[in-house]
Protein backbone atom coordinates (compact mmCIF):
# COMPACT_ATOMS: atom_id res chain seq x y z
CA UNK A 1 0.00 0.00 0.00
CA UNK A 2 2.59 2.11 0.92
CA UNK A 3 4.70 1.24 -2.29
CA UNK A 4 1.97 2.31 -4.50
CA UNK A 5 1.30 5.78 -2.57
CA UNK A 6 5.10 5.84 -3.48
CA UNK A 7 4.65 5.51 -7.23
CA UNK A 8 2.01 7.49 -7.51
CA UNK A 9 3.05 10.46 -5.56
CA UNK A 10 6.38 10.12 -8.06
CA UNK A 11 4.14 9.86 -11.16
CA UNK A 12 2.49 13.20 -9.28
CA UNK A 13 5.73 15.29 -9.43
CA UNK A 14 7.13 13.59 -12.49
CA UNK A 15 3.78 15.17 -14.08
CA UNK A 16 3.83 18.24 -12.41
CA UNK A 17 7.70 19.13 -13.50
CA UNK A 18 7.20 17.99 -17.16
CA UNK A 19 4.73 20.47 -17.54
CA UNK A 20 5.68 23.34 -15.47
CA UNK A 21 8.99 22.48 -18.13
CA UNK A 22 6.20 22.44 -21.31
CA UNK A 23 5.03 25.60 -20.19
CA UNK A 24 6.17 28.69 -21.97
CA UNK A 25 5.59 32.69 -21.85
CA UNK A 26 6.15 34.53 -25.38
CA UNK A 27 7.20 38.00 -26.37
CA UNK A 28 4.13 39.47 -28.83
CA UNK A 29 4.28 42.05 -30.70
CA UNK A 30 1.48 43.66 -33.42
CA UNK A 31 2.52 44.60 -36.50
CA UNK A 32 -0.91 46.52 -38.47
CA UNK A 33 -1.62 48.53 -41.61
CA UNK A 34 -4.30 51.36 -41.66
CA UNK A 35 -5.57 53.44 -45.21
CA UNK A 36 -6.57 56.33 -42.93
CA UNK A 37 -8.63 57.87 -45.50
CA UNK A 38 -7.32 61.44 -46.84
CA UNK A 39 -5.76 62.30 -43.85
CA UNK A 40 -4.65 65.95 -44.85
CA UNK A 41 -3.65 69.02 -43.48
CA UNK A 42 -5.42 72.32 -44.31
CA UNK A 43 -3.23 74.08 -46.53
CA UNK A 44 -3.06 74.39 -49.85
CA UNK A 45 -0.38 72.49 -51.82
CA UNK A 46 0.09 73.97 -54.88
CA UNK A 47 1.69 70.86 -56.39
CA UNK A 48 -1.18 68.45 -55.74
CA UNK A 49 -5.08 67.90 -55.84
CA UNK A 50 -6.11 68.64 -52.06
CA UNK A 51 -8.30 71.69 -52.78
CA UNK A 52 -10.93 69.99 -51.55
CA UNK A 53 -9.39 69.36 -48.28
CA UNK A 54 -8.79 72.87 -47.73
CA UNK A 55 -10.86 75.18 -45.71
CA UNK A 56 -12.67 77.26 -48.82
CA UNK A 57 -12.66 73.80 -50.71
CA UNK A 58 -15.68 71.35 -51.31
CA UNK A 59 -14.89 69.51 -48.08
CA UNK A 60 -14.91 72.63 -45.90
CA UNK A 61 -11.70 70.86 -44.79
CA UNK A 62 -11.13 73.23 -41.23
CA UNK A 63 -8.41 73.21 -38.54
CA UNK A 64 -11.23 72.08 -35.95
CA UNK A 65 -11.77 68.97 -38.25
CA UNK A 66 -8.16 68.33 -39.15
CA UNK A 67 -7.04 67.59 -35.62
CA UNK A 68 -10.64 65.45 -34.78
CA UNK A 69 -9.73 63.29 -37.58
CA UNK A 70 -5.97 63.31 -35.77
CA UNK A 71 -7.44 62.57 -32.20
CA UNK A 72 -10.00 59.56 -34.02
CA UNK A 73 -7.26 57.89 -36.09
CA UNK A 74 -4.71 58.02 -32.96
CA UNK A 75 -7.38 56.12 -31.24
CA UNK A 76 -7.43 53.58 -33.24
CA UNK A 77 -3.59 52.86 -33.70
CA UNK A 78 -2.97 52.96 -29.77
CA UNK A 79 -5.85 49.78 -29.59
CA UNK A 80 -4.85 48.16 -31.89
CA UNK A 81 -3.35 44.84 -30.52
CA UNK A 82 -2.82 46.21 -26.54
CA UNK A 83 -5.17 43.94 -25.68
CA UNK A 84 -2.84 41.31 -26.17
CA UNK A 85 0.81 43.07 -26.56
CA UNK A 86 -0.60 45.87 -23.07
CA UNK A 87 1.01 48.60 -26.17
CA UNK A 88 0.87 50.40 -29.49
CA UNK A 89 2.01 48.54 -32.61
CA UNK A 90 5.60 47.64 -32.61
CA UNK A 91 5.02 48.65 -36.26
CA UNK A 92 2.25 50.16 -38.69
CA UNK A 93 2.11 51.02 -42.13
CA UNK A 94 -0.11 53.73 -43.32
CA UNK A 95 -1.73 54.57 -46.48
CA UNK A 96 -3.81 57.75 -47.80
CA UNK A 97 -1.47 60.46 -45.84
CA UNK A 98 -0.48 64.03 -47.48
CA UNK A 99 2.73 64.42 -46.54
CA UNK A 100 5.29 64.11 -43.07
CA UNK A 101 3.51 66.93 -41.50
CA UNK A 102 0.77 64.91 -40.88
CA UNK A 103 2.52 61.99 -39.77
CA UNK A 104 4.09 64.46 -37.53
CA UNK A 105 0.80 66.00 -35.78
CA UNK A 106 -0.53 61.94 -35.65
CA UNK A 107 2.02 60.49 -33.62
CA UNK A 108 2.19 63.81 -31.59
CA UNK A 109 -1.41 62.91 -30.37
CA UNK A 110 -1.82 61.69 -26.83
CA UNK A 111 -2.09 57.98 -27.40
CA UNK A 112 1.07 57.73 -29.21
CA UNK A 113 2.99 60.37 -27.93
CA UNK A 114 4.70 58.25 -25.13
CA UNK A 115 5.40 55.78 -27.34
CA UNK A 116 8.29 57.13 -28.98
CA UNK A 117 7.09 56.93 -32.68
CA UNK A 118 9.49 57.10 -35.65
CA UNK A 119 8.34 58.22 -39.53
CA UNK A 120 9.89 56.91 -42.76
CA UNK A 121 8.01 58.84 -45.21
CA UNK A 122 8.62 59.65 -48.92
CA UNK A 123 6.62 62.24 -51.36
CA UNK A 124 4.84 60.10 -54.13
CA UNK A 125 4.74 61.23 -57.14
CA UNK A 126 0.07 59.98 -56.71
CA UNK A 127 -1.72 62.95 -58.51
CA UNK A 128 -3.57 63.36 -55.50
CA UNK A 129 -0.46 63.80 -53.33
CA UNK A 130 -1.09 60.90 -51.04
CA UNK A 131 1.43 58.73 -49.68
CA UNK A 132 2.31 55.54 -47.79
CA UNK A 133 5.01 55.37 -44.58
CA UNK A 134 5.72 53.58 -41.85
CA UNK A 135 5.56 54.22 -38.13
CA UNK A 136 7.50 52.46 -35.70
CA UNK A 137 7.79 52.44 -32.03
CA UNK A 138 11.73 53.24 -31.51
CA UNK A 139 12.47 50.93 -28.51
CA UNK A 140 11.14 48.03 -30.52
CA UNK A 141 12.55 48.64 -34.39
CA UNK A 142 15.55 50.01 -35.41
CA UNK A 143 15.21 50.71 -39.62
CA UNK A 144 18.80 50.00 -40.86
CA UNK A 145 17.69 51.25 -44.89
CA UNK A 146 14.93 52.34 -46.27
CA UNK A 147 14.03 53.27 -49.88
CA UNK A 148 10.90 53.88 -51.73
CA UNK A 149 10.18 51.95 -55.47
CA UNK A 150 8.68 54.07 -58.01
CA UNK A 151 6.00 52.09 -60.05
CA UNK A 152 6.08 53.05 -63.73
CA UNK A 153 3.23 52.11 -65.66
CA UNK A 154 1.26 54.09 -68.24
CA UNK A 155 -1.90 54.43 -69.89
CA UNK A 156 -2.29 52.03 -73.27
CA UNK A 157 1.41 51.41 -72.78
CA UNK A 158 2.15 54.92 -73.95
CA UNK A 159 5.75 55.69 -72.50
CA UNK A 160 4.42 59.58 -72.91
CA UNK A 161 1.34 59.04 -70.97
CA UNK A 162 2.76 57.88 -67.55
CA UNK A 163 0.30 57.09 -64.86
CA UNK A 164 1.17 58.79 -61.65
CA UNK A 165 0.43 56.58 -58.72
CA UNK A 166 2.14 55.30 -55.17
CA UNK A 167 5.58 54.25 -54.61
CA UNK A 168 6.26 50.86 -52.87
CA UNK A 169 8.28 51.80 -49.40
CA UNK A 170 10.65 48.99 -48.30
CA UNK A 171 11.93 49.49 -44.56
CA UNK A 172 14.74 47.10 -43.20
CA UNK A 173 15.51 46.77 -39.37
CA UNK A 174 16.06 44.77 -36.64
CA UNK A 175 12.88 44.02 -34.32
CA UNK A 176 14.52 43.18 -31.16
CA UNK A 177 17.25 42.64 -32.55
CA UNK A 178 16.30 40.13 -35.26
CA UNK A 179 16.17 41.40 -39.13
CA UNK A 180 12.57 42.03 -40.77
CA UNK A 181 12.30 43.35 -44.51
CA UNK A 182 9.19 45.53 -44.47
CA UNK A 183 7.03 46.57 -47.66
CA UNK A 184 4.08 49.14 -47.29
CA UNK A 185 1.67 49.52 -50.69
CA UNK A 186 -0.69 51.10 -52.09
CA UNK A 187 -1.92 49.76 -54.94
CA UNK A 188 -3.38 51.62 -57.60
CA UNK A 189 -7.68 52.04 -57.65
CA UNK A 190 -10.56 50.14 -59.25
CA UNK A 191 -11.40 53.88 -60.41
CA UNK A 192 -13.10 52.88 -64.17
CA UNK A 193 -14.07 49.56 -63.17
CA UNK A 194 -12.00 46.27 -61.95
CA UNK A 195 -11.24 44.33 -65.03
CA UNK A 196 -10.29 47.83 -66.99
CA UNK A 197 -7.96 48.78 -64.23
CA UNK A 198 -6.48 45.64 -63.36
CA UNK A 199 -3.62 45.23 -65.31
CA UNK A 200 -2.62 48.55 -63.24
CA UNK A 201 -2.35 46.06 -60.16
CA UNK A 202 -0.56 42.93 -62.03
CA UNK A 203 2.30 45.78 -62.39
CA UNK A 204 2.47 47.09 -58.63
CA UNK A 205 2.43 43.05 -57.72
CA UNK A 206 4.98 42.05 -60.70
CA UNK A 207 7.17 44.91 -58.53
CA UNK A 208 6.38 44.32 -55.21
CA UNK A 209 7.46 40.34 -56.93
CA UNK A 210 10.61 41.59 -57.96
CA UNK A 211 11.17 43.57 -54.57
CA UNK A 212 10.89 40.54 -52.21
CA UNK A 213 12.97 38.17 -54.84
CA UNK A 214 15.67 40.77 -54.32
CA UNK A 215 15.66 40.58 -51.05
CA UNK A 216 15.79 36.10 -51.39
CA UNK A 217 18.80 36.72 -53.54
CA UNK A 218 20.58 38.29 -50.75
CA UNK A 219 18.77 36.44 -47.74
CA UNK A 220 16.86 33.28 -48.96
CA UNK A 221 15.79 32.51 -45.64
CA UNK A 222 14.40 36.52 -45.05
CA UNK A 223 11.84 37.12 -42.71
CA UNK A 224 9.78 39.74 -45.39
CA UNK A 225 5.97 41.38 -44.67
CA UNK A 226 4.44 42.75 -47.42
CA UNK A 227 1.17 44.72 -46.27
CA UNK A 228 -0.61 47.94 -47.65
CA UNK A 229 -3.94 48.27 -49.29
CA UNK A 230 -3.51 46.22 -52.54
CA UNK A 231 -7.05 47.36 -53.82
CA UNK A 232 -7.50 43.88 -54.73
CA UNK A 233 -8.91 40.56 -52.85
CA UNK A 234 -6.64 37.97 -51.72
CA UNK A 235 -7.84 35.73 -54.50
CA UNK A 236 -7.30 38.41 -57.09
CA UNK A 237 -4.94 38.06 -59.98
CA UNK A 238 -2.31 39.94 -59.07
CA UNK A 239 -2.09 38.34 -55.37
CA UNK A 240 -2.56 34.55 -56.24
CA UNK A 241 -0.65 34.43 -59.92
CA UNK A 242 1.60 37.40 -59.56
CA UNK A 243 2.97 37.03 -55.50
CA UNK A 244 1.98 33.28 -55.24
CA UNK A 245 0.68 33.65 -51.98
CA UNK A 246 -0.66 30.33 -50.37
CA UNK A 247 -3.77 30.29 -48.37
CA UNK A 248 -2.29 27.17 -45.81
CA UNK A 249 0.73 27.94 -43.91
CA UNK A 250 1.21 24.12 -43.82
CA UNK A 251 4.09 22.96 -46.26
CA UNK A 252 5.35 25.72 -47.63
CA UNK A 253 8.63 25.48 -48.91
CA UNK A 254 11.57 28.69 -49.11
CA UNK A 255 10.87 32.08 -50.41
CA UNK A 256 6.67 31.30 -51.06
CA UNK A 257 4.43 33.39 -49.33
CA UNK A 258 1.61 33.26 -46.77
CA UNK A 259 -1.68 34.98 -46.87
CA UNK A 260 -3.74 34.63 -43.84
CA UNK A 261 -6.17 37.36 -45.52
CA UNK A 262 -7.17 34.44 -47.63
CA UNK A 263 -9.25 32.15 -45.15
CA UNK A 264 -10.83 35.20 -43.77
CA UNK A 265 -12.02 36.71 -47.56
CA UNK A 266 -13.18 33.30 -47.90
CA UNK A 267 -15.37 32.94 -44.33
CA UNK A 268 -16.82 36.30 -45.66
CA UNK A 269 -14.77 38.82 -43.65
CA UNK A 270 -13.45 42.13 -45.38
CA UNK A 271 -12.29 45.67 -44.95
CA UNK A 272 -14.47 47.47 -46.21
CA UNK A 273 -17.95 47.49 -48.11
CA UNK A 274 -19.19 48.82 -51.46
CA UNK A 275 -23.09 48.08 -52.86
CA UNK A 276 -23.56 45.47 -50.19
CA UNK A 277 -20.73 43.59 -50.74
CA UNK A 278 -17.40 43.02 -48.81
CA UNK A 279 -13.92 43.21 -50.07
CA UNK A 280 -10.49 42.50 -48.29
CA UNK A 281 -8.06 45.04 -49.86
CA UNK A 282 -6.18 45.47 -46.83
CA UNK A 283 -3.30 42.68 -46.28
CA UNK A 284 -0.78 41.55 -44.77
CA UNK A 285 1.42 38.74 -46.21
CA UNK A 286 4.48 36.78 -44.41
CA UNK A 287 7.19 35.04 -46.01
CA UNK A 288 7.64 31.35 -45.30
CA UNK A 289 10.45 31.80 -42.69
CA UNK A 290 7.89 33.65 -40.40
CA UNK A 291 5.38 30.40 -41.01
CA UNK A 292 7.63 28.25 -38.87
CA UNK A 293 7.07 26.63 -35.73
CA UNK A 294 10.54 26.94 -34.13
CA UNK A 295 9.45 30.23 -32.01
CA UNK A 296 13.15 30.61 -30.54
CA UNK A 297 12.98 33.59 -32.97
CA UNK A 298 9.92 36.07 -33.75
CA UNK A 299 7.36 33.82 -35.77
CA UNK A 300 3.59 34.70 -37.06
CA UNK A 301 1.03 33.59 -34.41
CA UNK A 302 -2.55 35.50 -35.69
CA UNK A 303 -3.93 38.01 -38.26
CA UNK A 304 -6.96 39.93 -37.59
CA UNK A 305 -8.91 42.67 -38.71
CA UNK A 306 -9.56 45.63 -36.83
CA UNK A 307 -13.32 46.36 -36.97
CA UNK A 308 -14.57 46.59 -32.96
CA UNK A 309 -18.46 48.78 -32.77
CA UNK A 310 -17.32 52.28 -33.01
CA UNK A 311 -15.56 51.51 -36.45
CA UNK A 312 -19.05 50.45 -37.67
CA UNK A 313 -22.01 52.29 -38.83
CA UNK A 314 -24.77 51.54 -36.09
CA UNK A 315 -27.70 52.26 -38.69
CA UNK A 316 -28.52 53.59 -41.70
CA UNK A 317 -28.30 52.89 -45.33
CA UNK A 318 -24.67 51.92 -44.54
CA UNK A 319 -25.14 49.80 -41.54
CA UNK A 320 -22.57 47.53 -40.83
CA UNK A 321 -20.05 49.49 -42.91
CA UNK A 322 -16.91 50.51 -41.67
CA UNK A 323 -17.81 54.06 -40.02
CA UNK A 324 -15.94 56.67 -42.57
CA UNK A 325 -14.82 60.41 -41.65
CA UNK A 326 -16.50 61.97 -44.45
CA UNK A 327 -20.12 61.70 -46.29
CA UNK A 328 -22.74 63.80 -48.00
CA UNK A 329 -19.62 66.69 -48.35
CA UNK A 330 -19.08 66.87 -44.75
CA UNK A 331 -17.51 65.28 -41.28
CA UNK A 332 -19.38 62.47 -39.98
CA UNK A 333 -16.99 62.15 -36.51
CA UNK A 334 -16.19 59.08 -37.95
CA UNK A 335 -13.07 57.11 -38.37
CA UNK A 336 -11.95 55.58 -42.36
CA UNK A 337 -13.28 53.68 -44.94
CA UNK A 338 -11.26 50.42 -44.65
CA UNK A 339 -10.81 48.85 -41.31
CA UNK A 340 -7.06 48.24 -40.54
CA UNK A 341 -5.48 44.73 -40.34
CA UNK A 342 -2.83 43.67 -38.16
CA UNK A 343 -0.81 40.02 -36.99
CA UNK A 344 0.74 39.36 -34.11
CA UNK A 345 4.28 38.33 -34.15
CA UNK A 346 5.96 35.72 -31.16
CA UNK A 347 8.94 34.19 -29.72
CA UNK A 348 9.50 32.16 -26.78
CA UNK A 349 11.32 34.11 -23.36
CA UNK A 350 14.30 33.42 -22.31
CA UNK A 351 14.90 31.82 -18.60
CA UNK A 352 16.85 35.23 -17.83
CA UNK A 353 13.71 37.54 -19.05
CA UNK A 354 11.51 35.43 -17.48
CA UNK A 355 13.09 35.98 -14.21
CA UNK A 356 13.57 39.72 -14.84
CA UNK A 357 10.12 40.07 -15.14
CA UNK A 358 9.49 38.49 -11.39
Amino acid sequence: MRLNKLLLFVCLFTSTMLFAQAKKEYKVNTIAFYNVENLFDTENDPITFDDDRTPDGKDHWTEEIYQAKLKNMAKVIAEIGSDVTGTTPAVIGICETENRKVLEDLVNQEPLLKKDYGIIQFDSPDRRGIDVALLYQKRLFIPTNYRAHELLIYDNNDRTKRIFTRDQLVVSGMLDGEKIHLIVNHWPSRSGGEARSRQKRISAAKLNKHIIDSIFVEEPYAKIITMGDFNDDPTSPSVKKILKTKAKRVGMNTKQLYNPMEEMYKDGLGTLAWRDGWNLFDQIIVSAELTKKDFTTYRFYKAGIYNKSYLTNSRGQYKGYPYRSFGNGSFTGGYSDHFPVYIYLIKEKTPSEISEQK
